[in-house]
C-alpha cells in the first residue's frame, strides 16, 4: 500500500495523512516539527497554547512510532525545551538511544544562558532489532600548522586516517546562514546534517520519512543517498519548493560503490564498515602517527567520486 507514496510530497495536514500510512511500513521517521515560537510559517501559525502544542504533538509522535519499522529509527528535532516533553512521550512507546546534540549557536535573549545547541532525540522502534551503523567525521586541523587540534597523546598509533566515530555532540555541521543557500523557509536544516542521521540508520532503497517535509531537506538527503523519501508538508509553497528541488538531483552523493555525505566538495560523513572501500581513493601517509601532522587527500576527485552539487 505504501509504494504508491514513495518518492512523493503530499500536500496535506499530518495528523489525517498518517492514515495513509501502514503499521511499520518506513524504516525511518525524522520530524522537525515546527517549535511554537511564533515564526512566520505560509499557512498556519507557530503559536498554540503550551498544552494544545504538547496534545498535538503527541498525536503524531505515537504516529511515527506506529509507522517505522522494527528494525527502524525515530528522530525527533527541535529545541530542548520540547524536547523534555517528547522524550517522555516516547519513553512508553519506544526505546531511547541518544539525545544527539547540534551544536548551532543562536544570538543571546537576554537572562538567560546563551542558547547554542539542538536536539535531537533518537529512539529505537525495538533496541534488539535496530538497525545503526557507527559513521566517522574528519579530523579537525590547526588552520595554520595543519596539526590535528585535539591531542590524542600516546595514543597516535592508534588514528585513523578518515576521522574519529561520530559522538553524540556534533559540532562539525552548522546551520544554514547564507541567503544564497536558504529556500524561503524560517527553519532549514542543512543537508548533510539528513545525510548523516540516513547514513547510521539506513541502507540503499530504504524508506525515509518526513512528516514536516518543509522544503525537502530530508527527501534530497535520501534521493543522494539512494533511499527513498515521503514526506508531508501542509503549505503549497513549501511542497512546490521541494518537488522543483527533487527534480533537480539523483542519487548521485557516492565515492566509489559506497555511499558518503560530501559538503563543499569534501566528504564530511561515511559509514565505518565502508572505509577498507573508500580508503584506495586517498593519499594516505605511510604510519598512523604521521595522520597528526600530514592530511590525506583525495587522489582525484573528477575519477573516484560522483558529488553532488
Amino acid at each position: 500500500m505504501i509504494d504508491k507514496y514513495l518518492n512523493k510530497i503530499i500536500k496535506g495536514d499530518c495528523i489525517e495523512l498518517f492514515k495513509l500510512i501502514p503499521d511499520e511500513s518506513v524504516d525511518i521517521t525524522f520530524a522537525d516539527p515546527p517549535f511554537n515560537l511564533k515564526k512566520k510559517y505560509n499557512s498556519h501559525k507557530d503559536s498554540l497554547i503550551i498544552q494544545d502544542y504538547l496534545d498535538w504533538c503527541e498525536q503524531w509522535i505515537k504516529e511515527t512510532v506506529r509507522v517505522t519499522k522494527p528494525t527502524g529509527s525515530i528522530f525527533l528535532h527541535n529545541i530542548p525545551k520540547w524536547l523534555t516533553y517528547y522524550s517522555s512521550m516516547l519513553n512508553k512507546i519506544a526505546d531511547f538511544k541518544h539525545w544527539i546534540c547540534w551544536d548551532a549557536p543562536t544570538m543571546p535573549m537576554g537572562k538567560t544562558l546563551q542558547p547554542s545547541h539542538y536536539g535531537m532525540l533518537y529512539y529505537a522502534k525495538d533496541t534488539k532489532k535496530n538497525k545503526f551503523y557507527e559513521i566517522r567525521y574528519p579530523h579537525k586541523r590547526c588552520r595554520k600548522c595543519n596539526y590535528l587540534q585535539k591531542d590524542y597523546g600516546g595514543k597516535k598509533a592508534a588514528l585513523h586516517p578518515f576521522g574519529p566515530l561520530v559522538s553524540d555532540v556534533w559540532t562539525d555541521i552548522h546551520r544554514v546562514k547564507h541567503n544564497k543557500y536558504r529556500d524561503d523557509h524560517p527553519c532549514q536544516l542543512p543537508i548533510h546534517l539528513l545525510e548523516r542521521v540516513i547514513l547510521m540508520s539506513t541502507d540503499e532503497g530504504d524508506i525515509v520519512f518526513d512528516p514536516f517535509s518543509g522544503t525537502g531537506t530530508t527527501a534530497v538527503a535520501a534521493r543522494r543517498l539512494g533511499r527513498n523519501y515521503l514526506g508531508f508538508e501542509l503549505d503549497d509553497e513549501y511542497a512546490n519548493i521541494s518537488m522543483n528541488k527533487l527534480t533537480q538531483e539523483s542519487a548521485s552523493s557516492k565515492i566509489g560503490n559506497s555511499w558518503v555525505s560530501y559538503f563543499l566538495s569534501g566528504i564530511v560523513t561515511l559509514r565505518d564498515k565502508d572505509w577498507e572501500n573508500i580508503s584506495q581513493y586517498y593519499l594516505i601517509p605511510n604510519t598512523a602517527k604521521q595522520v597528526d601532522c600530514v592530511e590525506i587527500k583525495l587522489k582525484d576527485i573528477e575519477q573516484s567520486c560522483i558529488c553532488p552539487s
